[in-house]
């Protein structure tokens, strides 16, 4: 409990407050990453479609030359604007976990096509971009989950600032000490 301007208490925040902010932040991330995702799968289209027009690929071969490329383009897209916000310190760590759950929905994007071209026999054109697009879809549920849970990991929550509160009660600022308990020179007078 805090003193407002009138010196009245005031009460803490309702619960409600920190549910629709939890909320709103997962909103916002679910759109940056369905913004990079969106392109990402542009990518993989356009490459998927140039590559079997252009090769004698087969159909699930030119699928993952074009899942490759929407891999490196999504984790520039992730780092730099979805999760830029997030911890950089492990980038050998973070690149690691990336491109191991990326292989794994590169296993389930394809795995979908595969079973949908060698196993039913529907390879045109259409059934496999049909098929390469659920592939996509069903990959992308995991590669959510898995990107925001191991990979591009929150910062931990900053503890509140106690230092400027005991200041606006007290009129004075608390003692300033070294790691060693040392006042540091310069601290308030009769707070050494």
């Amino acid at each position: 409990m805090g003193h407002g301007s009138s010196g009245a208490h005031t009460a803490p925040p309702a619960p409600r407050a920190g549910m629709r902010e939890r909320i709103g932040r997962l909103v916002r991330e679910v759109a940056k990453f369905g913004a990079v995702g969106g392109v990402g799968v542009l990518v993989n289209l356009v490459v998927f479609n140039f590559v079997r027009q252009v090769t004698d690929l087969q159909v699930v071969r030119a699928s993952i030359v074009a899942t490759i490329a929407a891999i490196v383009f999504n984790y520039l897209g992730f780092r730099y604007f979805a999760y830029r916000d997030r911890d950089k310190s492990r980038r050998t760590r973070e690149m690691s976990l990336f491109l191991l759950f990326s292989v794994i929905g590169l296993v389930i994007e394809n795995g979908v096509l595969y079973t949908a071209t060698y196993g039913f026999g529907w390879d045109s054109s259409l059934q496999s971009n049909i098929f390469k697009f659920l592939g996509i879809g069903i990959g992308t549920l995991f590669r959510f989950w898995s990107y925001r849970s191991w990979v591009f990991r929150a910062l931990p929550e900053r503890e509140p600032v106690t230092r400027a509160e005991t200041f606006l009660e007290h009129g004075r600022p608390a003692a300033v000490r070294r790691v060693d308990g040392t006042p540091v020179d310069g601290a308030p007078a009769g707070r050494r």
